[in-house]
């Protein structure tokens, strides 16, 4: 058995990508996107026509309600070919906009359901800001489901429990990214990677705390960038995986065994944790590394957000 095989024993499988033609490939049971995925997708030749498409179809209309349209589009592209659950975005530059990001999902789901598409066939992404995560409870009530995204820390986490959020994307590799960066030439791989890498050890920590506190939130690491990160995070709820690493996965038949267990986690000793807002703001700030990488990835998204505008009105 290949350890693509061998993981989905314990872990439902997700693609991490735009590029829906590779998915039929690795039959994941749900596929993730986001505005860098969706810019690079439409850049190639495959997918061009689609975004020209979408674009003289609703030329008339706003950018943004466009921009909305073109990822619903990939998004009912991607649910032809899975079982399962597709995430689609929120513009990040809403992601400290409690109201607008409520409504832009609100929209988002519209369009799908203008499709066919049932509303929980759907996961609505969105930046784990405090004002995000306020969003997503308030989707949630409505009965929409959201995928809470840009996780980097403990504080995030909780606050997405508190807030009883679908999902969680915890980003392994960019948390990684961090230390071994911070760390510089003091940093040695094999004494930090497996289940010493950061990432892991931080995705680790939020899985068991959920599963001995019942949480019912699920955990779906995100952002890799070794197998050896997804390999010691097997029996996690979910993990999204980009497609040249599910294809290193589906070519290895190394033995894989399950590293994260809930069984486990009932019997460690931990406390309970509560934020408000001036809690998890302080938490945050405390976490140099969270609070870069939140800050980051949210300039990131917006950036290419912005690219793909710029195609939009190109085409």
């Amino acid at each position: 058995m290949n350890q693509l095989d061998a993981l989905k024993q314990f872990t439902t499988v997700v693609a991490d990508t735009g590029d829906f033609k590779q998915l039929s490939a690795f039959q994941p049971q749900d596929a993730t996107t986001n505005p860098s995925l969706i810019l690079k997708a439409v850049q190639k030749p495959d997918y061009g026509p689609l975004l020209k498409d979408t674009v003289a179809q609703f030329r008339d209309r706003p950018l943004d309600e466009t921009m909305d349209r073109l990822l619903v589009r990939f998004g009912c592209e991607i649910l032809s070919i899975i079982p399962g659950r597709v995430s689609t975005e929120v513009d990040a530059r809403l992601s400290f906009d409690t109201s607008a990001t409520v409504a832009r999902g609100e929209r988002l789901i519209e369009l799908y359901q203008a499709q066919s598409i049932p509303v929980d066939r759907v996961l609505i992404k969105v930046a784990a800001t405090w004002e995000g995560i306020q969003a997503a409870q308030q989707l949630e009530r409505k009965g929409i489901h959201t995928n809470l995204t840009l996780l980097f820390s403990f504080c995030q986490a909780v606050a997405c429990g508190q807030a009883k959020v679908q999902l969680i994307s915890p980003f392994v590799g960019r948390i990684y990214d961090w230390y071994k960066k911070s760390a510089g030439a003091a940093w040695v791989e094999t004494e930090r990677a497996g289940a010493n890498d950061p990432g892991v050890l931080s995705v680790t920590q939020i899985y068991n705390y959920y599963k001995k506190f019942g949480i019912t939130t699920e955990v779906m690491g995100a952002s890799f960038r070794n197998v050896g990160q997804i390999t010691a995070l097997a029996g996690c709820d979910l993990l999204t995986i980009s497609p040249d690493l599910l294809a290193t996965l589906a070519a290895t038949e190394a033995p894989l065994e399950k590293a994260l267990d809930a069984n486990r986690a009932h019997q460690l000793d931990l406390q309970p944790v509560q934020y408000d807002e001036a809690g998890f703001r302080y938490a945050l700030n405390e976490d140099a590394m969270a609070t870069e990488k939140l800050a980051e990835g949210i300039r990131a998204f917006c950036v290419d957000a912005v690219k793909l505008e710029q195609l939009m009105l190109a085409a």
